[in-house]
């Protein structure tokens, strides 16, 4: 009792406390989520031009994408896919806000005249467009208050009218702005005689070129500071989006040795009969083996993950693994068991038989309501054709000929054919019709059922026979039992364990397990060879998730991974060792070249090309347009600064992309003027007018303030 009274005495001071743990909790919880106090919501994908993008809206948005692609699309491609429709909406929303462009009410008509003014809905007695037509149907959605009218041969309710006023308000717009730059995109006479001398003007050279490979790459050294200095100077080369290095390691759940060969044994148990006892009749029963069993069909599809196959089949459609063996088997014998994309497979000989491998037959089709490609003219029901299917096979059976017919068919391709079809048999017929025309016999008649409708067949000629066999065949999809399933998961959890003090390589190492590495960018998806790994990336980036820190995930049908952190690179430049791959080449370039031009001597290209120990070389007709040196290769500074001499004028050192170099105009071949230069105008101003719109938006997006969230809030 007296410590009850003391917590009573004290209650003031317990409720306190965990107040305080409490408000703890909760502060701690919203600098963990920084958001939440500054006031950036995890609900917005991206704010453009001060524009904020809804998660929810546009997490619908996506959706529908996906139902509309029927799956085709990652999630992460429909996310990219939306984004890109939102941010160019935005980015244009924004400069037509900003010009003033805007649909007013009677445009909006005239705009929904030309969409509509074809639909019966909208049309007088006299086929004329009428705009209080197509007001009252406007106003008749409004009162349906979300429910839906026909037009056309479509269902339309209030929403969905105004979301497609909305989109055609905005392709006016569209159309308008780039209507206008279109306008202010000319070419001037200037620009056109340019573009003509630059095909039409011609050079020939002589040139020495003094390689940098003459001077070896040992011989130049780069400094770190040198490769920053480069990379600050050509920013746009050298910046990247925020990555993580990522290391990983797999654990692959497959069948081991063991499980195959249980796989195996099980497969040959099924050949033997097996006593087992029925618990409804209390008797112990023989159940057929494969040996004995009267009903194959029933007792592959009792025992094979695959269906029974009652065909007979050529070589060309057996297992490539086991064709040979099976084509060489008579009637009873087996093959197996042998393995075949992912299965064991023992397959038992039941039936040989003579084949050809084409057909000729002709036949008359009945088609029916809801059959393939039955056209608006078919009204016959599936009974109604089969009915007269019959009675055509009747009346040619009873002697009336085949051809006289034919006019009652409806494929009218054969018909020009006299009814003839010629096809092998891997030619893609209908199931039904190919399995008669070469199952039966020459000559043989009957009315086939496809989804067609009802054919009447008769077999003219059946060429090339082969031996086929009919296979029956039991199969077990190859997998890992449940103790090396246990077993892969003990190595998994053992290696992590292992890796909180260990060195993940050296681990690896001791366990014969490759360690891949990977870079991720934020909104990376996948991994090579495991397919999309959205959950991997997404913590590699996580602001919990440091440098060193390890975690392992299952990845459907594989097993699992076990993925360590290994560097985290912020937005920005990138690191020094990285850029160095490309870097370090073109600032060996920059301090060869200019070793080379200290070294050069002589004022012609004979002298130069003397005392550098290289031979002169010409190249003729080159145009400004074209950037190939011959003997050479592309060399646009070197061909841009020879149009920059007169005849019989020596260049000083040029800098090219493959050594420096030291050109001679030996000839300069003028282009004739044209009396006019309206044709090459107006081809450049179509050129340019109809690159307008990428360049327009590019240029748009560039400018634009974008705050991508993306990988915070949907991905």
């Amino acid at each position: 009792m007296a410590v009850l009274n003391k917590i009573r005495q004290r209650s003031l001071v317990l409720i306190l406390v965990i107040a305080l743990a409490l408000f703890s909790f909760v502060i701690g919880d919203l600098f963990k989520n920084s958001d939440a106090l500054t006031g950036g919501s995890q609900d917005v994908v991206a704010t453009i031009n001060g524009k904020d993008i809804n998660r929810l809206e546009f997490q619908q948005k996506v959706k529908n994408y996906q139902d509309r692609a029927g799956g085709r699309q990652t999630s992460t491609q429909s996310m990219n896919a939306i984004y890109n429709q939102e941010l160019r909406r935005i980015v244009l929303e924004s400069e037509f806000e900003e010009l003033g462009l805007s649909v007013e009410k009677d445009e909006m008509r005239d705009l929904l005249k030309l969409s509509f003014s074809s639909y019966p809905e909208f049309q007088d007695a006299n086929g004329n467009f009428d705009v209080n037509r197509l007001n009252a149907f406007i106003a008749n959605l409004k009162d349906l208050d979300g429910e839906t009218a026909p037009l056309g041969n479509f269902l339309v309710n209030y929403d969905s009218w105004t979301n497609n006023e909305q989109t055609i308000a905005t392709n006016a717009i569209q159309q308008t702005y780039y209507n206008m730059i279109k306008a202010g995109v000319n070419t001037t006479i200037k620009e056109a005689e340019d573009a003509y001398l630059a095909d039409a003007k011609t050079v020939d050279i002589k040139y020495v070129q003094v390689p940098y490979t003459s001077i070896d790459d040992s011989a130049v050294e780069v400094s770190t500071s040198e490769i920053k200095s480069y990379m600050e100077a050509h920013k746009e080369t050298y910046t990247t989006d925020a990555t993580t290095e990522v290391v990983y390691v797999e654990f692959k759940e497959e069948a081991s040795k063991a499980d195959e060969d249980a796989i195996k044994a099980e497969l040959l148990a099924l050949k033997s009969d097996r006593e087992e006892y029925n618990e409804s009749s209390k008797n112990t029963e023989t159940i057929p083996g494969f040996d004995s069993a009267t009903d194959i069909e029933e007792f592959v599809n009792s025992n094979s993950a695959i269906k029974y196959n009652d065909s007979f089949l050529r070589e060309g459609q057996l297992p490539t693994v086991a064709k040979d063996t099976l084509m060489n088997l008579s009637a009873g014998a087996y093959y197996g068991p042998y393995k075949d994309n992912g299965f064991y497979k023992l397959s038992k000989v039941v039936a040989t038989k003579q084949l050809p491998d084409s057909v000729k037959v002709r036949h008359i089709l009945i088609p029916h309501v809801g059959g393939q490609r039955a056209d608006a003219s078919v009204t016959k029901t599936p009974e109604q054709a089969k009915k007269t299917a019959d009675s055509i096979y009747a009346a040619i059976k009873g002697g009336t000929k085949f051809m006289d017919l034919l006019d009652l068919s409806s494929d009218k391709v054969s018909n020009e054919q006299d009814g003839e079809i010629e096809f092998d048999y891997l030619a893609g017929m209908a199931p039904e019709f190919k399995a008669y025309a070469f199952d039966n016999k020459e000559g043989d008649i009957d009315v086939v059922q496809t989804t067609f409708g009802y054919h009447i067949i008769e077999i003219l000629e059946q060429k090339s026979f082969h031996k086929a066999v009919k296979v029956a065949t039991v199969a077990t999809k190859i997998e890992p039992s449940d103790a090396t399933l246990q077993d892969v998961f003990n190595k998994m959890s053992k290696f992590e364990i292992a890796a909180k003090d260990g060195d993940f390589t050296a681990l690896a190492k001791e366990r014969n397990l490759t360690v891949k590495p990977i870079t991720f960018n934020p909104l990376d998806e996948t991994i090579p060879g495991l397919g999309s790994q959205r959950e991997v990336v997404r913590w590699s980036f996580d602001e919990d998730t440091e440098v060193g820190a390890y975690k392992n995930f299952p990845i459907t049908n594989f097993g699992f991974i076990v993925a360590k952190v290994v560097e985290k690179r912020e937005a920005g430049l990138m690191s020094t060792e990285d850029a160095s791959i490309t870097a370090i080449p073109e600032i060996r370039k920059e301090k060869k070249a200019k070793l080379i031009r200290e070294k050069i001597t002589g004022t012609t290209v004979a002298d130069v090309a003397k005392n550098q120990g290289q031979s002169p070389r010409t190249a003729a007709a080159l145009t400004i347009n074209n950037t190939t040196l011959s003997g050479a290769g592309a060399e646009p500074k070197v061909i841009g600064a020879a149009f920059g001499l007169a005849q019989g004028e020596t260049s000083s050192p040029i800098d090219g992309d493959k050594g420096v170099y030291v050109v001679e105009v030996t000839k300069v071949t003028e282009a004739t003027e044209l009396d006019n230069y309206t044709a090459i105008m107006n081809r450049l101003n179509a050129e340019r007018r109809s690159a307008v719109q990428t360049k327009v938006f590019t240029a748009l997006e560039d400018a634009a303030e974008i705050e991508d969230n993306r990988a915070k809030t949907v991905y």
